[in-house]
């Protein structure tokens, strides 16, 4: 494995070159007390809050234990009949954030095609590690079909989608709903997807702005738990692991070269189209994690922003499951 080198720079996008040396000095590697203080924050100041121009509602589902699932449903302003059912899950190094934070995503797929958009709270690891995301997320898409007719979906177009840890759950949770054969995805989107625990080419010594090799390190030690750093991890966990990629949903992504997920989204693409499955990612030089959320005004993260969407709109046009 040739190992990335330490990252200059002159290497960051241009668009983002100022934001991303600023974010290197004020924005910490990101630990468990990071991640706790940030789920504060959010639950204080965010959850609950809702843009007056999109009609969000929340739904609770029971769990086998009695507790509850919060569900953020965002739904169109003036809905069409078979609508594409999506299952967002958001991201947060599966340790952070809550649904509320990623309706901007949301907003960006009703701007192009007629969805109800489903964004579960699952847990998150500083609270229950591994599989509670996973049960969370499946529960949620178990809602998702169960209820498709009164929230106006096509029960044969669920998309499941997420960015960065819920990318990686959107591979996880492909993965485990079709061997568990109950429930059948038509399209999958995982946005610069966390899917790997072991090092590799980008994630070993990563030292680009907002997501670097230690807080990458210190969300899978929380996520996964005692199975940290051994070979007793989970495909549900840590998709990277999987060996059968077949009939997995069709799949679209997008990387930037610098950022640690680099090298697994190749490679979890390149393992999708050996298997058969329709795959593409879209690669952009230079672009560090998350941009598209910390500068969404920038020309690189619209080209992004503007790429993921024709390709939503056109898996709405193109896929439906059996």
């Amino acid at each position: 494995m040739s190992v990335l080198a330490s990252i200059e720079n002159n290497q960051i996008h241009p668009d983002v070159r100022r934001l991303g040396r600023i974010a290197r000095r004020l924005v910490p590697a990101m630990n468990e007390k990071f991640f706790r203080r940030g789920n504060w924050f959010m639950n204080h100041f965010a959850k609950g809050h809702f843009p007056k121009d999109m009609h969000v509602t929340e739904h609770w589902v029971n769990r086998s234990d009695d507790t509850r699932l919060r569900l953020v449903v965002a739904s169109p302003l003036h809905p069409k009949p078979q609508a594409t059912g999506v299952l967002w899950l958001h991201g947060g190094g599966y340790a952070m954030e809550i649904p509320e934070i990623d309706l901007t995503y949301a907003r960006h797929i009703q701007a192009v095609s007629n969805a109800v958009v489903v964004m579960p709270d699952y847990r998150r690891s500083v609270e229950t590690p591994y599989p509670a995301a996973l049960d969370d997320a499946y529960l949620a898409l178990k809602w998702l079909s169960a209820h498709h007719d009164e929230l106006g979906v096509n029960a044969h177009q669920l998309f499941v989608a997420g960015e960065s840890a819920g990318g990686g759950l959107t591979a996880a949770l492909t993965l485990y709903a079709r061997d568990q054969g109950k429930i059948s995805i038509a399209f999958q989107m995982p946005l610069y997807p966390m899917l790997d625990d072991r090092p590799t080419a980008s994630n070993a010594n990563n030292d680009a702005p907002i997501w670097n090799s230690t807080s990458n390190a210190n969300a899978w030690r929380l996520y996964l738990g005692d199975a940290y750093r051994t070979d007793d991890v989970s495909p549900y966990a840590a998709p990277a692991r999987a060996t059968d990629y077949r009939q997995l949903p069709p799949t679209y992504t997008f990387v930037g070269t610098i950022e640690p997920f680099y090298q697994e989204t190749l490679t979890y693409i390149q393992q999708l189209q050996a298997a058969g499955v329709p795959a593409h990612c879209d690669v952009y030089e230079g672009w560090f994690h998350g941009v598209d959320i910390v500068a969404p005004k920038t020309g690189i993260a619209q080209k992004a922003t503007a790429a993921w969407q024709a390709a939503f709109k056109q898996a709405t046009k193109r896929y439906f499951s059996e």
